[in-house]
């Protein structure tokens, strides 16, 4: 099991790289993490859905992303509560102190899913959340020492020396544990490490001397990492920029952004200049496409969007000749009417959308959790992606669809193909859609890039470095 002494220390990048270099030795694999806190999810091959980093890591694995392998999901939905997702299902939504009294009820969900992975596999690698020092959050605990004790598991601490003061935080890590949970941490790694590592090497001795723990290494700035999927939207504050002519795509940052994964393979083209819109700022006036990203709170989330003035925005912009996309929760903003009548996201209420498709939607009944294909009708190429959804569509504007899914019309195109939205996420992924939806906005030839070589390559330059500079034979003796 890997824990951090810290958020953000690189925890989900170290287990991808460990995937794929153990999965290159010939091993059989899997990724787990037992509680994860994101809005970036990913639908599994056994119909459900966890978070976009264990999928990733699956991925690193060469194994499809299955329930099993994030069994404890919190999405959250307000700044003190988080629908609740086990085994790949929502069983509720729980305010903070509420689950921070029943966690402990879900353990043995997580110790079936972590057994019933390990039986297909020579080697799991197991992803703590957040810090391993948070001894405040120990009672109950399923997601670090709690489950590291209930599964009888040994333990890597990583500490992130970007942010400063490393060598404190991973002693400090080590004094504040009781001692049966000391005793499970059996070495440390340091992650994030620019310029010369040789400098650290009395800092490792250091930390040596005040815990006993063995080192498995330093791990070096990997610069290609930025590319990868990332697990939560403090990702986000420092998302560059990218392209540097060509395409203008501007993506308001939502305050409960889901699934903004979506915008990566867009990333990736050189001429495609993607920027994400904070909080307070205006969307750019020369903008050639203004995505609307998913969001866990439709219904609160059109209201932030409206105290931003991002509304009024939007409005010039297409009266510039801007092109507008909607995807999940930014394709129901889209429409006439939101009705949440069972408060399903939020309060129960109904509000009006922004207008710009004929559609209304009620966010009631079950999650649409589901894998698709199809086409894009308008170029003819073909698309992948996933749904995951609440609630149902209806309106003039479903007919005329932006995709058909193998025989099913989805979403909407109105405004002469300039306003559109859809239900499916990861579309952009699909080379041939991507290509021709952003021909279809500004004429340009096909890049040529390959999203999905792309992320193989990304995933098999990490475990390179990290075979290169970890040791990783003694980390399997573990």
């Amino acid at each position: 099991m890997f824990m951090g002494t810290g958020s953000d220390v690189g925890k989900s990048m170290i287990v991808a790289g460990l995937c794929r270099a153990y999965a290159n030795r010939g091993l059989r694999v899997r990724p787990f993490k037992p509680q994860n806190m994101s809005n970036n999810a990913a639908v599994t091959a056994d119909g459900g859905e966890i978070g976009r980093a264990q999928a990733l890591q699956a991925r690193a694995c060469r194994v499809a992303p299955v329930t099993d392998m994030n069994p404890v999901l919190l999405k959250p939905q307000t700044d003190i509560g988080a629908q609740v997702v086990v085994q790949g299902r929502v069983v509720g939504a729980m305010k903070a102190r509420e689950y921070q009294t029943r966690k402990g009820e879900l353990m043995p969900a997580v110790l079936e899913s972590f057994h019933r992975l390990g039986r297909d596999a020579d080697l799991v690698l197991v992803e703590g959340a957040g810090s391993a020092s948070e001894v405040n959050l120990r009672a109950g605990d399923i997601a670090n020492m709690g489950f590291a004790e209930a599964a009888d598991l040994p333990v890597v601490l990583i500490g992130d020396i970007e942010r400063g003061g490393v060598i404190a935080s991973v002693v400090g890590t080590c004094a504040v544990l009781p001692p049966a949970e000391r005793a499970r941490l059996k070495a440390f790694l340091i992650n994030k490490f620019r310029g010369d590592v040789s400098l650290f090497d009395e800092g490792l001795r250091i930390i040596t001397g005040h815990t006993g723990l063995p080192s498995l290494g330093v791990v070096p700035w990997f610069a290609e990492a930025d590319r990868l999927p990332p697990e939560d939207a403090l990702a986000l504050a420092a998302a560059r920029t990218t392209g540097r002519r060509g395409i203008r795509i501007a993506v308001p940052m939502l305050s409960r952004i889901a699934n903004f994964d979506d915008f990566d393979p867009l990333r990736e083209e050189p001429d495609v200049a993607l920027e994400m819109i904070p909080p307070g700022q205006p969307l750019p006036g020369d903008a050639d496409l203004v995505i609307l990203p998913g969001t866990k709170a439709t219904i609160p989330d059109l209201a932030f969007l409206r105290a931003q003035g991002w509304d009024i925005d939007l409005a010039a912009h297409l009266r510039r000749g801007g092109h507008v996309l909607g995807i999940c929760g930014g394709f129901q903003m889209l429409g006439r009417r939101l009705d949440d009548p069972a408060g399903t996201e939020g309060a129960p209420g109904a509000v009006d959308g922004l207008g710009l498709l004929d559609l209304e939607t009620v966010l009631d009944g079950p999650k649409s959790l589901v894998e698709v294909t199809g086409r894009h009708p308008a170029s003819g190429t073909d698309m992948r992606g996933y749904e995951m959804h609440i609630g149902k569509t209806t309106g003039p504007a479903l007919a005329a669809p932006l995709l058909d899914l193998d025989g099913r019309p989805e979403g909407a195109v109105a405004a002469g193909g300039r306003v559109s939205g859809c239900y499916v996420h990861g579309l952009f992924a699909a080379d041939g859609f991507r290509h021709a939806f952003l021909s279809g906005i500004r004429a340009r030839p096909a890049s040529g890039v390959r999203y999905d070589d792309a992320m193989e390559e990304v995933l098999d330059g990490l475990a390179k470095h990290l075979e290169t500079h970890l040791d990783l034979n003694e980390l399997l003796k573990l």
